[in-house]
């Protein structure tokens, strides 16, 4: 018996997706707060997302639970750095050159990526999952690096998902995504309204 077959007949599909949309929702409000505790519930929830992915035949969904697994560690460390002396964390703006940058790999990124799905496997829906695979790298690893953009780009991102895990079926999900959105709108005001006044949310 394989893992897949053990964990959805012991589980079941359905409670999986719920335990890890709970995880989800819990790493982003203490993201929203600058915690680094949202690192054990973000690592928790990218690897039962990864197994939820590959049986929704999202497969660039799946290889992005695999990335983000990683920039979470990554992450870590680029939080515990960008501290002041009081052990506050502290968020920044993207340059305009950097911003100019990820939407060009973004625009190259999806139409290479959704080729390659749309070619060579039964991705379900190819160009939108593409398009929502890419966007969240960028987002990821602009948000490890504490730019306030992120989550601009986490709300494009999240109106995206909403519709594609509608259609797939993974209603949880697409409640879950739904209020991503609203915390990613509230995201971005709180790190904005902090850097405008100079002061960061305890880590």
């Amino acid at each position: 018996m394989s893992l897949t077959e053990f964990l959805g007949g012991m589980f079941g599909t359905r409670a999986i997706e719920i335990v890890a949309a709970t995880f989800g929702l819990i790493n982003v409000v203490l993201i929203i707060r600058r915690s680094m505790w949202n690192y054990p519930f973000g690592i928790a929830m990218v690897i039962l997302y990864c197994w939820i992915f590959y049986e929704a035949r999202l497969y660039s969904d799946a290889l992005l639970q695999i990335f983000f697994l990683v920039i979470q560690v990554f992450g870590i460390f680029w939080w515990l750095r960008g501290r002041d002396e009081t052990g506050l964390v502290m968020a920044r703006n993207l340059p305009t050159q950097s911003a100019g940058l990820a939407a060009m790999i973004a625009m190259i990124g999806t139409a290479a990526l959704g080729y390659s799905m749309n070619t060579w496997t039964d991705a379900a829906l190819p160009y939108w999952d593409a398009c929502t695979t890419v966007l969240s790298v960028i987002a990821q690893i602009l948000m490890a690096r504490r730019y306030l953009q992120s989550w601009l780009v986490w709300i494009t991102v999240d109106v995206l998902a909403i519709g594609i895990y509608l259609t797939k079926d993974l209603t949880p999900t697409a409640a879950l995504y739904a209020l991503f959105l609203c915390l990613s709108i509230a995201g971005y005001l709180r790190w904005r309204n902090s850097m405008a006044k100079g002061i960061a949310v305890a880590a």
